[in-house]
């Protein structure tokens, strides 16, 4: 069983940077892909980012590619999602997500066995 925590939301404005933390614990960290979702009231999961767990092959979501990097610290257990160049429509939950994968990551929602608690990132002006 693994379990997930995020950590490092908050509220910024338009244009500004922000690092989201996961760490994980009770599993062989590298054993797992880990991905970021995010989610607003009443939509669907979205798929943010993901890295195998390895950490040689990282995948974005078209929203987010160019501004957003995922990276992962298997010495550490934790995975980190630093985002740059914040617009209002990045408002969201973001979850981070596990799934027993090497080589690859799913991109898909469904795939992921093991969910964290959510962290809320907000960009206002």
């Amino acid at each position: 069983q693994v379990q997930l925590a995020e950590s490092g939301g908050g509220t910024v404005r338009p244009g500004d940077s922000l690092r989201l933390s996961c760490a994980a614990s009770g599993g062989t960290f590298s054993n797992y892909a880990l991905g970021w979702f995010r989610q607003a009231p009443g939509k669907e999961r979205e798929f943010v980012a993901a890295i195998s767990g390895i950490g040689a092959s990282t995948y974005y979501g078209d929203s987010v590619k160019g501004r957003f990097t995922i990276s992962r610290d298997n010495a550490k257990n934790t995975v980190y999602l630093q985002m740059n160049s914040l617009k209002p429509e990045d408002t969201n939950v973001y979850f981070c997500a596990a799934e027993r994968r090497l080589l690859t990551a799913a991109t898909t929602a469904g795939l992921y066995d093991y969910w964290g608690q959510g962290t809320q990132v907000t960009v206002s002006s």
